[in-house]
């Protein structure tokens, strides 16, 4: 049985697709070492409902679905701990089943993923390039000197691009400078400290693919929106987490919510903003796509993973009529944007080669929005409204 590595297993991200692996016939072990849910009780934030940790996620799992899913509580910014699981006597020291052998894959979503948070003071700086650097770091050097033949899939983000005057490219660049040319890696300006390390995680890794030659593909992920998907209809305890507050809510999970308390939307600036989303369900299924059709060994595949664009203007529009068919009036507020972006500009991403894989994308639609509404809406009773904007406490 093939066994796939889950770094972050506990995530957004990262739990689903463990279960999504674990459906498909993999043997799955995830590692974590809590990180979201320590600084979510740090400020004192909020999921919109409980979330059980990994030993009872995965005994939840086991019940449910007959797979058992491998498990590891160990912070992998330490090298050793990395290196642990890949050899029998470490594994077995850290993780509660037994050596499966080699991963065919590593999965690494074993980062700070918040942009406000990373730029909220400077311990939380300090925390975002330490501990995804050092993840990344401890990662390929593990996979280069013990397990050389195992690819890597790892979740960038579309932010690493910033807003160029110029069509996004799948990561690569041909440019011609003066009757010569070459093939580069896009050029990226981010706009925060978090995206900045995945900007360092994609250089890390295009240095260890052109000097170790490992296989590496980087998913350029846009925002991710949803709550269930073919795993969490087996039990609803099995939803992965969803942050509603300023920090760690993606925007349309956030308006979701806020419709759902009556509070307003929050729209910063103009709201003229404009990125590329994707359904969790999709997520999944380009997750799937990479590790089905691995990238070739010394080469660094960059797919963009996105499914449609949006501006954050037209999702609040799409949310309110969302609440109106709910029954329910949803104000839109426009508040002072805390971050450093153009309020309006071009923006023309390509995202061809994950669908070229076979990925079928589920656009953004009512159904979408009125069963996430509906989840908001009977957990109504735990949202905590002065949350949603935590900065302006």
């Amino acid at each position: 049985m093939a066994h796939i590595l889950i770094l972050g297993g506990d995530g957004y991200i990262g739990w689903p697709v463990a279960m999504h692996f674990s459906a498909l016939g993999y043997s799955v072990t995830v590692v974590d070492n809590y990180l979201r849910r320590e600084q979510c009780r740090r400020l004192n934030l909020d999921f919109l409902y409980p979330v059980p940790l990994l030993p009872q996620r995965t005994a939840l799992w086991r019940t449910a679905s007959g797979q058992n899913i491998g498990y590891a509580i160990a912070d992998l910014a330490d090298p050793e701990n990395m290196r642990a699981l890949f050899c029998q006597e470490g594994y077995e020291k850290l993780c509660s089943t037994p050596w499966p052998g080699q991963p065919v894959a590593v999965l690494h979503f074993a980062e700070q993923p918040s942009a406000p948070f990373s730029q909220l003071d400077y311990r939380t700086t300090d925390l975002t390039v330490t501990n995804n650097l050092r993840v990344t770091t401890s990662l390929l050097c593990a996979i280069r000197d013990l397990s050389p033949e195992t690819q890597i899939v790892h979740i960038g983000t579309m932010g690493e691009y910033g807003t160029p005057n110029i069509d996004i490219e799948e990561g690569w660049i041909e440019i011609e400078h003066k009757g010569r040319k070459d093939k580069f890696l896009f050029p990226r300006q981010a706009s925060s400290v978090y995206h900045t390390t995945k900007i360092m995680d994609t250089d890390l890794m295009w240095f260890f693919v052109r000097a170790y030659g490992l296989a590496v593909t980087d998913l350029m992920q846009g925002p991710v929106y949803g709550i269930d998907t073919a795993e969490t209809a087996l039990d609803s305890r099995l939803r992965p987490f969803f942050n509603y507050d300023d920090q760690f809510g993606t925007v349309l999970n956030r308006f979701i919510v806020q419709a759902a308390a009556g509070y307003p939307l929050t729209v910063y600036g103009k709201g003229g903003q404009t990125r590329g989303f994707i359904n969790i369900i999709d997520t999944l299924q380009c997750v799937e796509a990479a590790v089905r059709h691995p990238a070739n060994a010394g080469e660094l595949r960059v797919f963009n993973q996105i499914t449609e664009t949006f501006s954050v203007a037209e999702l609040a529009a799409l949310v309110r009529q969302a609440g109106s068919r709910a029954g329910i009036e949803v104000a839109v507020q426009h508040v002072p944007n805390p971050r450093t972006e153009a309020e309006e500009h071009y923006y023309n991403p390509v995202y061809r080669a994950l669908q070229d894989l076979g990925v079928k994308p589920h656009p953004l639609d009512d159904a979408t929005l009125d069963k996430m509404l509906a989840v908001a809406l009977r957990n109504r009773h735990s949202i905590r409204p002065e949350t949603i904007m935590s900065q302006q406490r």
